[in-house]
């Protein structure tokens, strides 16, 4: 029995042999090519199991600089609506237009 054992293929299994090799599994769920943008701009190729073209993964505003983390903080918020009021001068006299009305 240890002849047999030895004798046996055993498959070792590393991060290396898993990005080269195929998913080892008896049923293949479907998965779609997506792209990961890091929050350096770099960008990465993975099996995402929902269909989706970008996903941008988010930035830790603590690590960068003063100025560029007040930008940050700024541009996610909201943006203040505004208000234009017109003043018309509301010259319409109906009284002009009732020759034109049928009784």
């Amino acid at each position: 029995m240890s002849i047999l054992k030895a004798s046996q293929q055993i498959r070792s299994l590393s991060s290396l042999s898993a990005s080269i090799t195929r998913p080892h599994r008896n049923t293949y769920t479907r998965t779609y090519p997506t792209v990961v943008v890091k929050p350096d701009g770099s960008t990465i190729t993975v099996r995402y199991p929902e269909p989706r073209q970008i996903i941008q993964l988010p930035i830790n505003i603590w690590t960068l600089s003063e100025a560029e983390r007040k930008a940050r903080i700024d541009q996610r918020k909201p943006k203040k609506k505004i208000k234009i009021e017109d003043d018309l001068d509301d010259s319409y006299d109906s009284k002009k237009y009732l020759k034109y009305l049928k009784k």
